[in-house]
């Protein structure tokens, strides 16, 4: 995607002259992937302020760099950072960035005199809120295979079967229709359901279960997230309660999303929903995130989130019920906001299925 990837250079240049800044220096490997779509593990980039980039890493990645990102002249050494800085200073300019999120303080120290170098805060990953075509068409591979995924263990479901097994059958689906599970799978039955990131165990799925799966595929590099909670054999009242509590206050945060609007204010819709029926202490963790190169990254559905919404911007929205010693509801959808309208990727049925 060389075309893709100059694109996002060329944002990039667009935000380093607003900083005033003549150039920059990325370290951090998810960034310098978003802009090269280099995918080794050892890499430094310069960007100047005309969008154009140099990338240099070691000789393990020769010939992979020249494949992944033919546009960028890459040098191969094991001293990148402070060749490419050398050669920044050497370039002349008054100042340039370095992302202090990710560069070592050692390393920051060992910068070479000779520019104003200063951070860039999270220049990068702010950039890359706003989702191009080519990144929104990898989301929905990874959400079309995290559907199809689950499908193929829901039937599998019954008592007996372990947590354990359970999502041992989610990862082998993942990873025969992706890259494999984007991040570690969550499978949390009975009483574990109100742990909000359990383990999974050998703990045994029994009759009366609810049972929360949260997983995702990875195509691409680009991640899928989802949760669906479903019962074993039958449903309590009060869990049909909850279940109904968490599907309203899911639903009424997807409908809320838009462009403009304030993540905190669409966490404070769901969570609303949730405080009116009573489980409001129960409800902790935040409404949500984006998805792309990264499992969690901005914006931050939360009541404390500085994040505004935007167009192309992809974001999940889990709200969840937590009771200790009985269980747990959580439903999320990976969805993508536009500018008139939203597109839930993960399209598996938010009703209460019993599987026995």
């Amino acid at each position: 995607m060389p075309a893709e990837h100059e694109s996002r250079r060329l944002r990039m240049a667009g935000a380093l002259a607003t900083a005033d800044l003549d150039s920059a220096l990325v370290t951090d490997l998810v960034n310098v992937r978003y802009l090269t779509g280099f995918t080794g593990s050892s890499a430094v980039l310069a960007v100047k302020h005309d969008g154009s980039a140099e990338i240099a890493t070691d000789s393990r990645y020769a010939l992979q760099v020249r494949e992944e990102c033919a546009d960028v002249p890459a040098h191969i050494t094991r001293g990148g950072l402070r060749f490419l800085a050398e050669r920044m200073v050497a370039a002349g300019g008054d100042a340039a960035g370095f992302e202090d999120l990710s560069l070592p303080v050692a390393s920051w120290r060992g910068l070479p005199a000779g520019l104003d170098w200063r951070p860039l805060g999270p220049m990068v990953t702010h950039l890359r809120m706003t989702k191009d075509a080519s990144e929104l068409d990898l989301l929905r591979a990874a959400c079309g295979a995290s559907d199809a995924a689950l499908g193929v263990v829901l039937p599998r479901l019954r008592p007996g079967v372990t947590e354990r097994e359970v999502a041992r059958w989610l990862d082998d689906a993942l990873r025969d229709r992706s890259e494999g599970p984007g991040f570690v799978t969550i499978v949390a039955a009975g009483i574990n359901g109100a742990i909000p990131h359990h383990q999974p165990t050998d703990r045994p799925l029994v009759d009366g279960d609810l049972v929360t799966m949260d997983f995702g595929a990875r195509v691409g590099g680009y991640h899928a997230d989802m949760t669906r909670t479903v019962a074993i054999g039958r449903a309590a009242d009060w869990q049909c309660e909850i279940y109904e509590v968490v599907q309203a206050a899911q639903s009424k945060g997807v409908a809320a999303l838009a462009p403009g609007l304030a993540a905190s204010e669409i966490d404070a819709v769901s969570r609303a929903v949730i405080a009116e029926a009573g489980y409001g202490e129960y409800f902790g963790h935040g409404l949500g995130h984006g998805v792309g190169l990264q499992i969690h990254e901005a914006p931050f559905l939360g009541a404390t989130s500085a994040d505004k919404l935007s167009a192309s911007v992809p974001v999940t929205v889990e709200p969840g019920v937590y009771l200790p010693e009985q269980g747990g509801v959580r439903i999320e959808d990976t969805v993508v906001v536009h500018a008139d309208h939203v597109e839930c990727l993960t399209t598996t049925t938010r009703d209460l299925l019993v599987v026995s």
